[in-house]
């Protein structure tokens, strides 16, 4: 197989460029792999306000960030979304909403478009409707169909992405014809990675590599026949690499969340590296939190690693591996993540392997996410 899709190296001259904003961790689904946190008592009280949102976006930009995109849970469930998409847009920021598409309308994607959104990235779960809702939770995939055309009528570039696992993978050519004919300029077939309840789901997720090999061969010949019409990306589970994905280009290096509770984070997965505290805007500045605070310092660098990465010729190029893997897997973020073939604790992975490969006769139920937390377009 190729590889992943993540040992692109982007240099931004340490800056954080490309700056996701969590709105909110409420979501009206509950996705078998929702990436957002196991367990967050955050309550809509302790979202960052309005103004507080548009502070950020202003000091975002003067540390030289150039991308913003709305995220969540569900961002479409804030109000003030539209005003916020305006000010980023006033500001010089190129917007991009990332969004399950419930809770959009043609009358909001009017507003966001007059508003200056550039782009949106729409979730979607299969081509067919009865795996889209169970990997969903909900009944939902009429209306994201729905909305799905609505954004291309009113002509938005589009990213359509779609969270492979073992319940989807065989629809990958349905799934490819689906985006052909709906028009969308880019189909993400983004294998699902492991955190959180996509963790807790990975024996009834994670598909095996003969699958894996089959839906690429089908990816790459629909490149061949679709050509220049719709670009493909195919992101397969680094479980199956021997290789670590690289972390974000390097920890701190060009990536920038805000949390909901205004929690400043290296990536949407750092929260789970419970040895870390994460300040929030509401008590610093992002320029501190950016260059100066000890979360954001904990892992830049190699100085912090340990072997095999310690002596590893390649360990600029996927810098350790992924931090919260480590720390999700092993239990110490410090580890070598252990997607890695050289990590003394590439076992639980192999592992994980091996029960793909065994025969499946339906296995158990998915667990669907908990009510009260959200999973959004990711």
């Amino acid at each position: 197989m190729t590889k992943a899709g993540s040992n692109l190296k982007l240099d931004g001259d340490g800056k954080p460029i490309w700056l996701l904003l969590e709105l909110t961790y409420q979501c009206p689904l509950k996705c078998a792999f929702c990436s957002n946190p196991l367990a967050f008592d955050q309550t809509r009280d302790q979202e960052l306000s309005t103004d507080e949102w548009k502070r950020v976006m202003r000091e975002a930009r003067a540390l030289g960030a150039l991308q913003i995109g709305f995220s969540g849970g569900e961002p479409t469930l804030r109000k003030d979304l539209e005003a916020l998409v305006g000010e980023a847009t006033d500001l010089g920021f190129y917007t991009n909403l990332i969004t399950s598409g419930i809770g959009l309308t043609v009358r909001r994607l009017e507003a966001l478009r007059d508003a200056g959104l550039k782009h949106i990235q729409l979730g979607f779960q299969s081509s067919d409707r009865h795996t889209a809702n169970l990997l969903a939770g909900v009944d939902s995939f009429d209306r994201k169909l729905a909305i799905a055309k609505e954004i291309k009528a009113l002509g938005f570039p589009m990213v359509l992405n779609v969270p492979i696992t073992r319940q989807n993978i065989a629809q990958v050519p349905d799934i490819i014809r689906l985006a052909s004919r709906l028009g969308v300029e880019y189909l993400e077939l983004a294998n699902v990675q492991y955190y959180n309840w996509a963790l807790v789901n990975r024996e009834q997720l994670l598909p095996s590599r003969a699958e894996l090999e089959r839906a690429e061969a089908e990816v790459n010949r629909a490149r061949d026949q679709l050509g220049d019409s719709m670009t493909i990306f195919f992101v397969i589970p680094d479980y199956y690499e021997g290789r670590p994905k690289a972390c974000m280009n390097g920890w701190g290096s060009i990536h920038l969340t805000i949390a909901p509770d205004g929690a400043a984070l290296p990536c949407s997965q750092a929260r789970s590296i419970d040895s870390l505290s994460f300040p929030s805007v509401r008590d610093h500045s992002l320029s501190w939190l950016w260059h100066q605070s000890p979360a954001f310092q904990a892992f830049r660098g190699d100085s912090w690693m340990r072997e095999p990465c310690r002596s590893c010729d390649e360990r600029e190029r996927d810098f350790g591996g992924c931090r919260c893997q480590a720390m999700l897997l092993t239990g110490d973020a410090r580890n070598t993540d252990p997607a890695c073939s050289k990590s003394p604790h590439h076992g639980i992975v192999r592992q994980a392997i091996a029960q793909a490969e065994q025969p499946r006769d339906g296995g158990g139920p998915l667990i669907a996410r908990d009510a009260g937390f959200g999973c959004g377009g990711k």
